[in-house]
């Protein structure tokens, strides 16, 4: 017999297969929203998540893991995680809740702010539908039965109804119109701001047509909605419904475009050179600061509705063009043409044209003018007050007065004095018209007149003007003729000039040779004089020479024949004085001249190599013959020489000069040392 399982076994395994069948697996990437079947409390009378155990969709999720459930009770949907990319924002939809007050337009999230919470949001008293807040960048375990999440990239959303997809369709193409899965990012090199406008909140009271700003206050964290980002406190500051007078800066802005949208626009610029006036549409109404007996309109303190008193300056302004209007209104000069073919770039005097006159003398002529004003930036507000716009007032104000001031001015001139006293009329008029620019408190610079054109009476201003150039070119032909002859005179005077000029050469060649000549001899005499002077000088100095050297040479002779003279003198003495010395010595002068003679004797027979002995002795006596020689020759010059000398010695003795007594005494002292050394 094959095997059969017996009942219990089969029991057993059936129980197993069905506690098998509560095992659930959850992926960390998705979650489980839980639904349950049966239940002993029945199913839930409304809404779509069951609170207190009922039968349906179950506030809490299965996150990732193996989690058991009864089977056949409850049934799990898996559900992705919602993310939301960096720099995105995810919209929520809840499909339960409480209901929304008549005049709200978004859930509120004062209370119910936790969307991951599906409990505690019920609970809180969240709200069905679209809500206020917003979903950042970041992943979310959400209950997708309870809440639908919309992002750029896709719809995170359990399908319960064919009719939701719709809604979430075009509620999500909604978005997309307005750019509100992205942040509102205002650039700083853009120049533009951002005009909110708030789609809930309570409506704006009678008579405003533009939200006030309200908290923001980062000091008062109970109003602070950090422009618009915050609804909730937006709403609980007293925020309304609308367009806001707050407008958005430079910055990255999270809103809710289905609370706010953003609408970008330029910049206000006051360009230099001119102020803006600012027309204010909201505010409180304030006092006018323009006085009793000014009756044009109100100036008030800035931020009030009317007129600002105070101007604002060059530069860019977040101005809410919405909340007023701002007036360009230049400080510079600015010129005004009454010139239908001219106009300037500011347009003010497009609409202006030249000035029909009427001339004394029935002319119609057309007179174009240049007017110069200057506005005071301290007056622009009186200026914008009193006439709206500038080109308001050049065109209701400025060109009747203009036009008329000249009108009359031509009424009392004819047309001739009309051209030519031009300059005169436009001094006076400059200045009479001055008062008048000042009663609008604008400031009048200078008044320019063209020349008048030909107007409906064309060819007789034509022929006039014939007239008066024929008259002047009389004039300035007889002015020409005059010119002319004296002009012939001055041609006479040139060309003589040139005569002379052409024999201006020769003159100066004959005046420079005389000039020449004559500078040579004044040169000549000049060189003559001064050889006649040097030779002069020369002679005079050669005569001084010649004469102190002749005497200084006679003084030289004569000094050196004193002194040869004395030195022959003091040697003649000497010379005696030591012959009188040997002559003592010798024992006389006879034997000192006898001593002389022989010494001169000896030297003659010396030179005249004559033999004194005789080479042949011829002896006589017995004594020999060499001494009777001797002897007889020694008697001979004896007797010979005594007689000579003892005579030439007698005269030669006489008396003593002083003068040789006196060298003789000197040169003894010499001798001796004594006083005369």
């Amino acid at each position: 017999m094959p095997f059969a399982p017996s009942v219990p076994i089969v029991i057993a395994a059936i129980v197993v297969v069905i506690l098998l069948l509560g095992i659930r697996w959850i992926p960390n990437t998705k979650v489980g929203i839980v639904e349950k079947r049966l239940s002993g409390r029945g199913s839930i009378e409304s809404g779509v998540i069951a609170l207190k155990g009922e039968a349906g969709f179950q506030p809490k999720l299965l996150r990732g893991g193996l989690h058991y459930l009864v089977p056949f009770q409850y049934s799990v949907h898996m559900a992705p995680l919602v993310t939301i990319p960096q720099g995105r924002i995810g919209y929520v939809y809840a499909r339960d809740g409480q209901q929304l007050p008549q005049a709200q337009a978004l859930a509120s999230n004062l209370k119910a702010s936790d969307f991951q919470d599906a409990y505690g949001f019920l609970t809180g008293g969240g709200q069905r539908g679209p809500q206020r807040k917003v979903l950042r960048e970041g992943t979310y375990a959400i209950n997708l039965a309870l809440f639908t999440v919309l992002t750029e990239d896709r719809v995170y959303s359990l399908p319960l109804d064919r009719s939701e997809l719709v809604l979430f369709a075009n509620m999500a193409k909604l978005i997309g119109e307005r750019r509100g899965f992205s942040p509102v990012v205002i650039k700083g090199t853009d120049d533009l701001m951002g005009i909110a406008t708030v789609h809930d909140g309570p409506s704006l009271p009678p008579g405003q047509i533009i939200a006030p700003t309200v908290g923001d206050d980062a000091s008062k964290l109970e109003t602070y909605h950090n422009s618009f980002q915050d609804p909730e406190r937006f709403l609980a500051a007293g925020g309304l419904r609308g367009r806001q007078l707050q407008v958005l800066v430079e910055g990255t802005y999270f809103i809710n475009r289905l609370f706010a949208t953003v609408e970008m626009i330029p910049k206000s610029v006051v360009d230099v050179g001119s102020v803006g006036v600012v027309v204010s549409y909201t505010g409180e109404t304030g006092v006018d600061l323009s006085g009793d007996d000014y009756k044009h309109g109100e100036l008030v303190r800035k931020g009030q509705r009317g007129v600002w008193s105070e101007a604002l300056l060059p530069g860019k302004y977040a101005f809410n063009t919405d909340a007023g209007k701002m007036i360009s209104v230049p400080t510079t000069n600015f010129i005004l043409k009454w010139n239908r073919s001219e106009s300037g770039a500011h347009k003010y005097d497009e609409n202006l044209s030249e000035v029909a006159l009427i001339t004394k003398d029935a002319f119609e002529p057309s007179l174009p003018l240049s007017v110069v004003v200057h506005i005071d930036y301290r007056k622009a507000p009186l200026v914008i007050q009193r006439f709206g716009d500038i080109k308001r007032l050049v065109e209701q104000t400025l060109d009747p007065m203009v036009s008329a001031y000249f009108k009359n001015v031509g009424q009392t001139r004819t047309l001739i004095q009309l051209i030519q006293d031009r300059s005169a009329i436009q001094q006076v008029a400059g200045e009479q018209m001055k008062a008048k620019f000042a009663e609008y408190n604008l400031e009048l610079q200078e008044v320019l007149i063209g020349t008048p054109t030909a107007g409906a009476s064309g060819s007789q201003i034509e022929q006039i003007l014939i007239q008066l150039r024929s008259r002047q070119i009389a004039t300035e032909q007889v002015e020409t003729y005059n010119r002319q002859e004296l002009a012939a005179v001055k041609e006479r005077e040139l060309r003589e000039a040139e005569a002379r000029a052409k024999q201006q050469t020769s003159i100066t060649e004959s005046e420079l040779s005389i000039q020449v000549q004559s500078n040579s001899g004044k040169a000549d005499l000049a060189r003559a004089q001064q050889e006649a002077t040097k030779i002069q000088t020369l002679a005079t100095a050669e005569g001084a020479r010649t004469r102190i050297l002749g005497e200084g040479e006679a003084k030289k002779i004569e000094v050196m024949a004193a002194a040869e003279a004395q030195r022959a003198a003091r040697v003649g003495i000497a010379q005696a004085m030591a012959i009188e010395e040997q002559v003592r010595a010798y024992g006389g002068p006879r034997f000192q001249l006898t001593q002389q003679v022989m010494n001169r004797f000896a030297e003659a027979i010396q030179a005249s190599r004559v033999d004194v002995v005789p080479r042949v002795v011829v002896g006589g006596g017995g004594n020999g013959g060499s001494l009777a020689t001797g002897n007889v020759m020694e008697a001979l010059l004896t007797m010979l020489l005594s007689e000579k000398v003892g005579a030439d010695v007698m005269a030669a003795q006489g008396p003593r000069s002083a003068e040789a007594d006196q060298i003789r005494k000197g040169i003894r002292d010499s001798m001796q040392g004594g006083p005369g050394a």
